[in-house]
């Protein structure tokens, strides 16, 4: 087997989004990260305990060519679209997004009793042959779901994919996408399998570890890297994204670690992209906005 080393250590940036939604972004629209992290395009961590930081939501606003997936761990998020769906994604669901051809949408954060939200939104690419399919919703229940505890105490909850012999229950997806929450207990060192031929990313969202080889790690919180380092430590709200292997290991630190890590077949396509709308080519895009402006971008009506 051989270890995935790191090729990038990234920091999440604070960003604001809708209507004025603090959030922290791993990585989003940047050139230099699209073909590395292909066939997935954005990862936002919406989280805080302050309503203000969030409540503002991301009113209605429009997709096309691509799947988006929403995964909240605290609080609600009330969501309604232009084909008729209503219905809020609660803590531990999973919402994956098909936009295809179009959809005009909003999501509303809500906080829990105590005021936390925290939810991951990934953005996933369509290939020029799915860019137009109809649109659809897949709700999943945090309770539907599976989870895997191996022997070291390690456990992982298959969001989509199979992994450990589960298999998550969002299907039909282009990206053929393996997604998995992991939490490793304090100092345990553990390898995770992942296909050579995935794009894969790690995005550590409480504890600290190292991933990588078991040398000491190389500290450099910096986007702009572009050669492979033997190991990094990370801790909250760093992305790691890693080079070719054939699994990822990590080595969690006293107080353990929790991360998603995801991985992805690359398609390869070119990438024209705009705000929430991803195509292939400019005029594609300029097709898009254009018939935002006369009304005719959705191509699919609301049900009944």
């Amino acid at each position: 087997m051989s270890i995935r080393p790191v090729k990038r250590l990234v920091r999440a940036q604070p960003t604001l989004e809708g209507a004025g939604v603090h959030l922290n972004r791993a990585f989003g629209n940047s050139p230099e990260f699209t073909s590395d992290v292909d066939p997935f395009l954005l990862l936002d961590d919406f989280r805080s305990d302050r309503p203000e930081h969030y409540l503002a939501g991301f009113p209605w606003h429009p997709h096309r060519g691509i799947e988006t997936i929403t995964y909240v761990l605290a609080g609600t998020v009330e969501h309604g679209d232009s084909i008729g769906n209503r219905g809020r994604i609660e803590a531990g669901d999973l919402q994956w997004m098909t936009a295809g051809s179009g959809i005009i949408h909003q999501e509303m954060p809500m906080g829990d009793e105590q005021g936390r939200m925290h939810g991951f939104q990934l953005w996933a690419n369509l290939p020029s042959s799915l860019k137009m399919t109809p649109p659809r919703y897949q709700k999943v229940r945090g309770a539907d779901i599976p989870a895997v505890t191996d022997d070291d105490g390690t456990r992982v909850q298959v969001v989509c994919g199979s992994f450990w012999g589960r298999k998550g229950p969002v299907d039909g997806v282009a990206a053929d996408p393996i997604y998995l929450d992991v939490s490793v207990p304090p100092n345990t060192r553990k390898s995770l399998p992942v296909e050579t031929t995935r794009h894969a990313f790690a995005y550590v969202f409480a504890g600290e570890g190292t991933f990588g080889h078991a040398s000491a790690p190389l500290v450099v919180p910096t986007e702009r890297i572009g050669w492979a380092m033997t190991s990094a430590q990370a801790d909250n709200r760093s992305l790691v994204l890693f080079d070719r292997g054939d699994e990822v290991t990590v080595q969690a630190g006293e107080e353990g670690i929790r991360f998603l890590l995801v991985s992805g077949k690359p398609i390869q396509e070119p990438v024209a992209w705009y705000g929430p709308v991803v195509m292939n080519t400019h005029a594609e895009l300029r097709q898009a906005f254009d018939e935002l402006q006369r009304g005719t971008f959705l191509k699919h009506e609301a049900a009944g």
